[in-house]
């Protein structure tokens, strides 16, 4: 079964080119069947690039999804159009007022990892999403910095700020070889990461919470919390073939106004050789990882929406 788009929203185009099975809204009207509804609360500020990236992942299932894309009510973005925020997205406040509910939510990464979360604009009706999900998501995926702020507001959890950028493509452990999230996983993998903070093993497993993933490099990657339905994945499997490159020219142009190191992305580029092009060696766990986190939703989501969160 293929991802429910809306056919003006430029994922649709971009994920038919790839083969990625999309359907528009009125092709999905047409077909007697309850799709899996998931929710991307779009935190970054490329919000395209983002919304296709993980519209690519969680659209390779066999299940029909119906994807729905969310912000913050009063953050604008300076980074994506307002025409393109305007007609694709909702305010949190107004999904909040309706009651309806998702059998998935993802939260993405926010580049504010310097702030304190209290510190963050939108940090009071952040944690409202948090204890939302409660009683309106079946399972909420936090990513990066959203998975961070999660198992902080929900655990206490703290984040360190690091001396320099994890940035690079790091070999993460297999920790949990008999968890569904993991099913089809090899024993070790590479993942992305591009952070400036860390979670700490020793004070999430104080929190009681077990980690699936973990990099003797990078510190932990993916833990899960089952009293809240939730997973936090603090690096980017999500991450296109080039995003890194992205980045690490955006961090060179930076240099000029504030004057700071830009190091190389660690174990991408064939060589350390800029010039050269980074192959893609996370794909398949990015796809393995978010079909499982899929399927577990389909087997334990309720038929009738209005029981989930009961």
């Amino acid at each position: 079964m293929p991802i429910k788009l809306p056919a003006t929203l430029p994922a649709y185009d971009v994920l038919t080119r790839e083969g990625v099975m999309v359907m528009s809204e009125d092709q999905a009207a047409r077909q007697d069947i309850r799709p899996l509804r998931i929710g991307l609360l779009n935190l970054m500020p490329k919000k395209i690039q983002t919304e296709t990236q993980f519209a690519r992942l969680i659209g390779a299932t066999p299940l029909q999804i119906e994807f729905s894309l969310i912000r913050m009510t009063d953050h604008e973005t300076k980074n994506t159009a307002a025409q393109h925020m305007e007609s694709f997205y909702r305010p949190f406040e107004e999904v909040e007022a309706t009651g309806e509910k998702f059998d998935g939510l993802i939260i993405t990464g926010a580049p504010i990892e310097h702030l304190p979360f209290e510190d963050v604009t939108y940090w009071d009706e952040l944690t409202r999403v948090f204890d939302w999900t409660q009683s309106h998501v079946q399972s909420t995926f936090g990513v990066c910095w959203g998975g961070m702020a999660m198992i902080h507001h929900f655990h206490g959890v703290k984040k360190h700020m690091l001396d320099a950028k994890l940035f690079g493509c790091f070999r993460h452990m297999n920790l949990a070889q008999e968890s569904p999230y993991l099913r089809g996983f090899s024993d070790d993998l590479v993942m992305p990461v591009s952070r400036w903070t860390e979670m700490r093993r020793d004070e999430i497993e104080a929190a009681g919470l077990p980690i699936l993933l973990h990099s003797d490099e990078v510190g932990p990657a993916l833990v899960e919390d089952p009293e809240h339905r939730a997973l936090y994945v603090f690096n980017h499997f999500e991450y296109d073939s080039g995003t890194l490159n992205e980045e690490y020219q955006r961090d060179l142009k930076s240099v000029q106004v504030e004057g700071a190191e830009i190091s190389v992305p660690v174990n991408y580029f064939p060589g350390d050789d800029p010039t050269q092009r980074p192959p893609n060696r996370w794909r398949s766990h990015a796809h393995l990882l978010y079909g499982n986190w899929i399927n577990e939703i389909y087997q334990s989501t309720p038929y009738d929406m209005n029981a989930i969160g009961a």
